[in-house]
């Protein structure tokens, strides 16, 4: 059994074929955790999770969505929704008991929106994550956090809202959330884990380092190699960074095999023992009942 603790199988991407994508999943027998990005994903991933029993929803409201502006990545192109965190609607969402996580939310320097203060877009991402930070304390359920090119913002947030409520606002008695799609360096790694994070991995680990910037790739190998094993969960962020051997194709939540082989070459491991400490990692982290 594989876990992929964070996926995107109720986006549009997936319409036209929708079924046999988890026909393909049950074959390989993994679970899924359907990740929303706004509300109405949001609403779709709990619908999927109240359909099959082997998905389950996290609800939330991702940066990028917090202001009008054309997304362009490698894989696609949208208008994001400018949508204000209705605490009230994802509340209500929240308390759903196949609901097991809050987010994506989180901070992202990489997509900026035209003619606001650069400053502005991140007090509000910041305030917003707090309020995900409050509502997650509220329903008792970890946080799924995003961050791009943020990660010094994102650990003072973190840090001094811990700091300033030693009691309240994250569960500071057992992990706080994870940081999604971790791409970052031993140092930065090092401070999530340190606050009570655990970091996913999703097919990016599998990527050639680029022959121009190799030092990113090489960074993200040696997190894999050092990152404690009881602090790792597998992603694919799917329909989003296909694995390597899958480059150019639309991603699929069964890929995160390909996650899970790239993790045990690092450690020196099977796939199976790998696949089996990572699905123990998320049934920790997450209600996966």
């Amino acid at each position: 059994m594989l876990i992929d603790t964070h996926c995107h199988i109720q986006f549009k991407a997936y319409n036209e074929d929708r079924d046999e994508v988890l026909k393909r999943c049950t074959e390989k027998n993994i679970i899924l955790n359907a990740v929303g990005t706004q509300l109405s994903t949001s609403k779709l991933a709990v619908e999927l999770a109240e359909k099959y029993d082997w998905i389950y929803a996290s609800v939330g409201l991702h940066p990028i969505q917090e202001y009008v502006m054309q997304v362009e990545e490698e894989a696609t192109s949208f208008l994001s929704r400018g949508e204000q965190f209705d605490y009230v609607a994802y509340k209500k969402l929240a308390e759903h008991p196949k609901v097991i996580g809050i987010g994506e939310t989180g901070l992202d320097r990489f997509h900026m929106p035209d003619g606001v203060a650069q400053e502005l877009v991140m007090e509000k991402q910041k305030q917003v994550f707090l309020q995900h930070a409050k509502l997650a304390a509220e329903v008792g359920k970890p946080l799924v956090v995003h961050v791009r090119d943020a990660h010094r913002e994102m650990i003072n947030i973190i840090s001094n809202f811990k700091s300033a409520r030693p009691t309240g606002g994250f569960q500071i008695s057992n992990s706080p959330g994870v940081i999604h799609c971790f791409t970052g360096n031993w140092e930065q790694a090092g401070q999530y884990l340190d606050m009570g994070f655990y970091l996913g991995f999703t097919g990016v680990v599998t990527f050639s380092p680029k022959k121009t910037d190799p030092k990113p790739q090489e960074d993200l190998l040696e997190v894999l190699k050092k990152v404690p094993l009881n602090r790792i969960l597998v992603e694919t962020d799917a329909p989003y960074l296909a694995p390597q051997k899958y480059r150019g194709q639309r991603c699929e939540p069964w890929m995160v095999g390909e996650v899970v082989t790239k993790l045990a070459e690092a450690r020196g491991m099977s796939s199976d023992e790998v696949a089996q400490i990572t699905a123990q990692n998320a049934k920790k982290l997450f209600d996966f009942a």
